[in-house]
């Protein structure tokens, strides 16, 4: 698997938007979109990228969640590239509505759909086991200590993923973590667990 990150456009408030491709971009590996930004600015960086002979180079998009930092480009995207686009909640421009626990092809590896209420009602996070990966979208995974509140949602989902083996975080917004994320999401488990749980 090949994880790009795309530079979105410095004059707008943006999210980080990732392109995953297969290792060798044969026919039947699947070039996906992990959320696009808010304008289409990503599309010139793509057209950078390799992205397969013979292949379209947006095959699909996955949402993380449908705020507009996160997913206000998608009709450029779609118009440019006519992909599938995945999300958990249907919006304008969304085809397919995935589950919690639904696996998706990206690229040539296969990424459980985690369902993660607390930022948004319809977010998700992406995991690979096989190379330990997590898209984690704008799902706070780095609380460095107690307070707030939280639903009893977010607490499952947070143990969900404590509970997956995770070497590398892709986030929304902060860089590529590759230190100590077992470590992080387990802190942050137990601090949202010691703060305000609501239903």
């Amino acid at each position: 698997m090949k994880v790009i990150s795309l530079r979105c456009n410095s004059k707008i408030y943006c999210c980080n938007s990732y392109l995953v491709l297969g290792s060798w971009n044969r026919l039947e590996d699947v070039n996906t979109l992990v959320d696009i930004g808010p304008d289409g600015y990503i599309i010139e960086e793509i057209g950078k990228s390799s992205t397969g002979v013979g292949k379209k180079p947006v095959e699909q998009v996955v949402l993380t969640h449908g705020h507009f930092d996160h997913a206000g480009g998608l009709k450029y995207i779609i118009e440019k590239y006519q992909p599938v686009v995945y999300a958990f909640t249907r919006t304008e421009g969304v085809s397919r509505i995935v589950a919690d626990g639904q696996v998706l092809r990206l690229g040539d590896r296969d990424f459980e759909v985690i369902h993660t209420p607390g930022h948004s009602n319809d977010s998700i996070c992406l995991y690979c086991a096989e190379d330990k990966t997590l898209f984690s979208g704008d799902t706070p995974l780095r609380i460095r200590t107690p307070g707030g509140s939280y639903s009893w949602e977010f607490v499952k989902s947070l143990e969900k993923i404590a509970g997956r083996a995770v070497e590398v975080i892709f986030s929304g917004h902060d860089g590529r973590i590759t230190e100590n994320t077992s470590e992080i999401i387990l802190e942050t488990l137990v601090n949202v667990k010691k703060s305000q749980i609501v239903s």
